[in-house]
């Protein structure tokens, strides 16, 4: 459970750095995110998910 609330505050913390270092920036990026297709939006999700799981997989193995 401790992992998984780090996990959960570290996305925090990187999430407030984006806000807060970069507005305008993230302004641009819901302005594409707008731009695709739901499916295009579909394939960015689980692109991230992929990475996310690889990641943490080898994190996991060589860790």
């Amino acid at each position: 459970m401790a992992m998984l609330l780090t996990g959960l505050g570290l996305v925090f913390v990187i999430e407030g750095l984006a806000l807060a270092l970069a507005p305008s920036r993230i302004e641009e990026a819901l302005d594409l995110l707008r731009a695709m297709t739901p499916g295009q939006r579909r394939m960015l999700g689980l692109a991230g998910l992929a990475a996310g799981v690889a990641l943490l997989w080898a994190i996991r193995l060589w860790g």
